[in-house]
């Protein structure tokens, strides 16, 4: 810390009190990815499990004439 006049000038540690490891990044990619196959597994074990394609009528989409 050193003075220019009035003027006060810190350094970036000192004005933060301490110093910056950059750990955070790390933090929230790990939390990213967590979230991220988290979020997969319930979306893939939902369409595993879902009745979607299992019917056993016509899957055409079509409506059929009556006879």
């Amino acid at each position: 810390m050193h003075r220019e006049g009035e003027e006060i000038h810190v350094s970036t540690d000192e004005a933060r009190g301490g110093s910056t490891p950059g750990i955070m990044r790390y933090v929230l990619a790990i939390g990213l990815l967590l979230a991220i196959g988290l979020l997969s597994l319930v979306w893939i074990t939902g369409a595993l499990h879902s009745g979607v394609g299992r019917s056993s009528g016509d899957i055409s989409g079509q409506a059929q004439p009556r006879s």
